[in-house]
This record gives C-alpha cells, sequence and structure tokens, in this order.
C-alpha cells in the first residue's frame, strides 16, 4: 500500500480560523487524484484517529481542476489554547506523509 507521500505531490496543512484546520492533498497528477481522492484512509476515522478531530464534523472538498481534495476538521481546542504547540498549523502535514493508503472504491460525493 502506498503512503500519502508517494501519491501527493505536495501535502499542507494550515489554520483556517481559530476553530477549524485545513489539510490539502496535492496528487501527483489526474491518474492519482481519480485512484485515491475518494479513498477511506482519507477519511473521518484517520482525522480523529491523528488529531483528535469530531468525524461528525469533517468537511471533504475534491477539487478535480486542481487534481486535489481539501479536507478540513474543527480543531479539538480553539487556536492559541495554553498548551498549543503549532498555532498556525503549519506543520501537522508530517504526521500525515507516511500514512498508508488505499485506492478509492468509489467517485467521491
Amino acid at each position: 500500500m502506498p503512503k500519502i507521500k508517494e501519491i501527493c505531490r505536495h501535502v499542507r496543512t494550515k489554520n483556517a480560523g481559530p476553530f477549524w484546520v485545513t489539510v490539502d492533498f496535492f496528487f501527483r497528477d489526474a491518474d492519482a487524484y481519480h485512484k485515491y481522492v475518494g479513498s477511506e484512509d482519507l477519511g473521518p476515522d484517520l482525522f480523529a484517529r491523528m488529531f483528535g478531530a469530531d468525524p461528525e464534523k469533517i468537511k471533504r472538498i475534491p477539487v478535480e481542476s486542481l487534481n486535489m481534495v481539501k479536507i478540513s476538521y474543527v480543531r479539538p481546542k480553539p487556536q492559541a489554547w495554553f498548551g498549543e504547540r503549532d498555532m498556525h498549523s503549519g506543520q501537522l502535514f508530517a504526521r500525515l506523509l507516511e500514512v498508508g493508503i488505499r485506492e478509492s472504491t468509489a467517485e467521491p460525493a
């Protein structure tokens, strides 16, 4: 099973306001996009497990023209809480790079 770092040319995480984080997965090409954009491995369970996100509040936005999918989730605690280690969420992507991902079983909605 390939890892995210092998099928994406770029992965970034960013602050999307004080209560949200956005992850952008830019696939290497259109073929990789179509194979993996709907993968269950990029689903709510991954973000709940890795970042403590509420699986019910995860948004998934495929952008075919850019061969990417944007996934946004509610932060478990607001930005700048006392124990914050990455206030801008710019380093969170690193944890995702080694995650294995299977091909989509269906086209994204």
